[in-house]
C-alpha cells in the first residue's frame, strides 16, 4: 500500500485521490472550520462588547442589521462555492484551462458583485433596516452601525471567496490565515475602540471594517501563488456563460443565505409584533434572539467549515470517478458533525443563562433571562438535523447536481420554517415562534434523507459498473 501511495506521489497524481480519507478531511476541514469560526466571531465579538458597553438596545442593534451579512455572504459564497466546486471537478477529470478559465472568472466576479453591493448598502441602509424590523429605540444604534461596515462588504465577498478558491487548490492553511487575520484585528480593536475611547456601536464597526479590509487584502495576494493551475491575464475575464455555470454550482449555499435573511426578517418582524403582544415588550425578544442566533452560528461555522473542507475531496474524487471515495467522504463527515452538534446540544440545553451572560442584559435583566434561556432551549433542540442537512444539501453541489442541492437548501428555511414561523404564533402567540424550528429542522431532515438514500443508491450502481470494467481504485 506505501509503495503505490509513493508511486502515485512520483507520478504527481492529486493527493485528494489517493490519500486516507480521514486524514485528508482533517487536513482540510481543520483550516476551514477554523476560518469559518473567526469569521463568525466578527459579529460574536462585536455583540458581547457592545452588550456589555450599550446593552441589549446595542445587541438588538446588530441582529437588526445582520441579515445585510447574510446577503453578502450569500454572493461571497455563491462566487467562492461555485468557482472551488466547479475548479475541483475540472481537475479530477484533468482540465487545468477549463480549472485556470474557470477561477480567473470568479476572481473578477468577486471584485464586481461585492463593490456593487456595497453602493447598493450606502445608499438604501435606511430603508432595509426599518424593513427589518428595527423598531424607534433601535433604529439609531442600527444606522450607525451599518453605514460604516457597508465600507468592509466588498472586502468580506473577495476575502470569502478567495478563501474557497485557495481551498481547492489545496492551500487550506492559506485559506484560514486569510480569516484568522481579520478577526484577530478586530478581537483586538474593538475593546480600544469601544471603550477606550469610548466609540461605542460605531467603534465595533470600525474594528470590524479594518479587519476585513486586512484579510480581503491578503485574500487578492493568493493570485500568484496558484499551486494547480497557471493563471494568466488572458483567465481574468468576465463572461455571461462562465457566470451562469459559476453562480449555478454555488447556487445551493447562495440561496442557503438568502433564505437566512427572509427567515431573519421574517422573526425579527414577529418577535416585534408577538413580542408588543407579550409582557417581554418588542425589544427583549428582538435582543434574545440575536443572541441565540449568533451564538449559534459559531456551531453552524464548524458546521460549514466541515462542509468546505469535505467539498474539494468530494468534488475530485467524484470527477474522477472514484465514488467509494465520495462514499467514505461523506460518511466520515456526518460522524464528525454528530460530534459537534451533540457538543453543542449540550452546552445549549445544560448551560444556557451562562452562555447567555457573557452578552450582557440590559435594565429588565430578569425578564430578559426568563425569555432568552427559554427561546435557545427550545429553538436550538433540533440541532443535529440541521448539520446533516446542511452536509447533504452541500454533498450534491459537491458533485455537480446543484438543482438537488438548492432543493434541498430551501426546504428547511424556506418551505418549511417561513410559513411555520407565520402560522404557529397565530395559536401559540410568542412561543409559536420558539417552536417552529425544530418542527422546520425535523421535516427538512426527513425530506433530506430521502434525497440522500436516492442518490447513494445511484452512486452505488456507478461504482459497481467501473468495478466491472476494471476502472475503480
Amino acid at each position: 500500500m506505501e509503495q503505490t501511495k509513493e508511486k502515485k506521489q512520483i507520478r504527481g497524481e492529486n493527493p485528494l485521490g489517493y490519500k486516507s480519507i480521514p486524514k485528508l478531511l482533517a487536513g482540510f476541514a481543520i483550516p476551514s472550520i477554523i476560518a469559518m469560526v473567526v469569521s463568525s466571531l466578527y459579529n460574536v465579538v462585536d455583540q458581547i462588547f457592545i452588550g456589555q458597553k450599550v446593552g441589549y438596545l446595542g445587541n438588538a442593534a446588530t441582529n437588526v442589521s445582520f441579515p445585510l451579512v447574510t446577503i453578502c455572504m450569500a454572493v461571497s459564497l455563491t462566487i467562492g462555492i461555485g468557482t472551488a466546486a466547479r475548479f475541483s471537478l475540472y481537475l479530477g477529470q484533468g482540465r487545468e484551462k477549463d480549472a485556470a478559465k474557470t477561477v480567473g472568472n470568479g476572481i473578477c466576479m468577486m471584485i464586481l458583485f461585492g463593490a456593487l453591493y456595497g453602493i447598493i448598502l450606502s445608499v438604501l441602509y435606511r430603508p432595509l433596516l426599518e424593513a427589518f424590523g428595527a423598531t424607534e429605540n433601535i433604529l439609531p444604534y442600527a444606522i450607525t452601525y451599518t453605514r460604516i461596515t457597508a465600507i468592509g462588504m466588498p472586502f468580506v465577498v473577495i476575502m470569502n471567496g478567495m478563501s474557497h478558491a485557495a481551498r481547492a487548490d489545496g492551500s487550506p492553511m492559506y485559506s484560514m490565515i486569510t480569516m484568522l487575520l481579520g478577526a484577530v484585528i478586530n478581537t483586538i480593536l474593538d475593546p480600544v475602540f469601544i471603550f477606550v475611547l469610548d466609540m461605542g456601536v460605531a467603534g465595533a464597526a470600525w474594528a470590524t471594517v479594518i479587519g476585513q479590509v486586512a484579510s480581503g487584502i491578503f485574500a487578492v495576494l493568493y493570485v500568484r501563488r496558484f499551486k494547480r493551475i497557471r493563471l494568466s491575464k488572458d483567465c481574468m475575464r468576465i463572461t455571461l456563460r462562465q457566470m451562469g455555470r459559476t453562480a449555478m454550482m454555488g447556487m445551493s449555499n447562495g440561496l442557503t443565505q438568502v433564505a437566512i435573511t427572509f427567515v431573519q426578517i421574517v422573526l425579527n418582524r414577529s418577535l416585534v409584533y408577538y413580542g408588543a403582544l407579550s409582557e417581554y415588550g418588542p425589544d427583549i425578544p428582538l435582543a434574545a434572539s440575536g443572541v441565540v442566533m449568533k451564538v449559534n452560528a459559531i456551531v453552524l461555522s464548524v458546521i460549514i467549515g466541515l462542509v468546505q473542507g469535505m467539498q474539494p475531496i468530494i468534488g475530485f474524487n467524484y470527477g474522477a470517478g472514484k465514488y467509494k471515495r465520495v462514499k467514505a467522504t461523506y460518511k466520515t463527515a456526518i460522524l464528525c458533525e454528530l460530534v459537534i452538534t451533540g457538543i453543542g446540544f449540550a452546552v445549549f440545553q445544560l448551560f444556557p443563562e451562562q452562555v447567555l451572560s457573557i452578552f450582557g442584559s440590559g435594565e429588565e435583566k430578569e425578564l430578559y433571562y426568563r425569555f432568552a434561556v427559554m427561546f435557545m432551549r427550545i429553538f436550538l433542540i433540533t440541532m443535529p438535523f440541521v448539520g446533516i442537512h446542511i452536509i447533504s444539501s452541500n454533498f450534491f453541489s459537491a458533485i455537480g447536481k446543484p438543482i438537488k442541492g438548492t432543493i434541498l437548501s430551501l426546504t428547511r428555511q424556506v418551505f418549511f420554517f417561513i410559513p411555520l414561523t407565520l402560522i404557529l404564533p397565530v395559536f401559540f402567540g410568542i412561543n409559536g415562534l420558539m417552536f417552529a424550528a425544530p418542527v422546520s429542522d425535523t421535516l427538512s431532515f426527513l425530506t433530506v434523507m430521502v434525497f440522500i438514500t436516492h442518490e447513494m443508491r445511484q452512486i452505488n450502481v456507478k461504482e459497481r459498473a467501473r468495478i466491472k470494467s476494471g476502472t475503480e481504485t
